[in-house]
């Protein structure tokens, strides 16, 4: 039976479709000194989906910073080119959203996608271009995001083997030179 058979035999009418829709995703939009923000609120999944969808949208050739909380290793590319770039972050998008703790940033002339290690996804842009394709996406504008359940911390991260190979792979694959990541966070 399809879902519109159901609804339409359902007591609550059609209502039902919507009971088991995914929660709606939001960001949140500001400027700061020229520079305007997005900070986007969604699932795990969502956020590594949608950096690498978003990804589309920078120069041909991007710097990266990817850092590994978990080791400490820092790794840095400058001039990667983007199908590279989206080909590793297709490939990453599995391990990222399951054990997070990476902080991944790709930077253009004038954009910056950042995957924090909690795995939320902020963008900084010297235009306004990015609110628009963020609701396009079906993202909604909030003025301010609800209050956290939890806070995940970075101090608590178990190894991950799958992780730090699939890291490792990547890093190789685009050419980034690892180092030990700053102290700065």
């Amino acid at each position: 039976m399809n879902l519109q058979m159901r609804s339409e035999m359902s007591p609550l009418g059609s209502d039902e479709p919507g009971r088991f829709r995914a929660l709606l995703d939001w960001f949140i939009a500001s400027v700061r000194d020229g520079v305007y923000i997005a900070r986007i609120g969604t699932t795990a999944e969502r956020a590594v989906d949608l950096m690498h969808a978003l990804s589309v949208h920078l120069d041909p050739a991007v710097d990266v910073v990817m850092t590994d909380w978990r080791t400490g290793t820092e790794w840095v590319g400058v001039d990667v080119a983007l199908p590279d770039l989206r080909e590793a972050l297709g490939r990453l998008r599995f391990p990222l959203a399951t054990y997070g703790g990476v902080e991944l940033t790709v930077v253009g002339p004038d954009d910056q996608l950042s995957l924090t290690p909690e795995l939320l996804l902020v963008i900084y842009a010297r235009s306004d271009r990015w609110y628009f394709l963020l609701d396009g996406l079906g993202l909604s504008e909030r003025a301010a995001p609800p209050a956290p359940v939890w806070v995940p911390t970075l101090s608590k991260l178990a190894h991950s083997p799958e992780l730090a190979t699939a890291l490792a792979a990547a890093a190789a694959r685009l050419g980034l030179t690892a180092g030990p990541a700053s102290t700065e966070r």
